[in-house]
């Protein structure tokens, strides 16, 4: 019995690699973006500079990794967003839930420009109201 269990312990072989998925994160600058994949890869929230081209982090989950690929969020970047979007299997949009009307509108159009993307229309959307901690966030319902 004891050779049993140590074969089956040894004799296992390597564990079944986790599935990957590859994720795109949009939003306008200082939504956010850089700050979420930066917590959820544990790294230090220290020195985070706003991302000025795109940035691709694998984000380690037990049952699998997601590689986000988080792009810049700037006026003069934004026009380029759909070069990037194909291979998405999925969306995260970061909002800034404490931006002026104006910013809010313009993260709207975005939004509804993502959402009607033909290589985006059909994925899943995480739309993440961030900044909630701050005293002129607002609520989902006003978001």
């Amino acid at each position: 019995l004891p050779w049993q269990c140590f074969r089956a312990l040894c004799c296992k072989g390597p564990p079944p690699p986790r599935p990957e998925y590859d994720l795109v994160c949009i939003g306008l600058t200082g939504s956010g973006k850089t700050s979420l994949l930066s917590q959820l890869c544990s790294e230090s929230p220290e020195n985070i500079v706003s991302t000025t081209g795109f940035s691709i982090k694998a984000v380690p989950f037990q049952n699998a990794i997601l590689n986000v690929k988080e792009l810049g969020g700037a006026d003069n970047i934004r026009k380029y967003w759909s070069r990037y979007y194909q291979g998405s299997q999925g969306v995260i949009f970061v909002l800034d839930s404490a931006s002026s009307e104006d910013d809010l509108e313009t993260a709207r159009n975005e939004l509804h420009s993502a959402l009607q993307h033909p290589q985006l229309c059909t994925l899943p959307f995480l739309i993440l109201a961030n900044h909630q901690d701050k005293p002129a966030a607002r609520s989902i319902q006003e978001v």
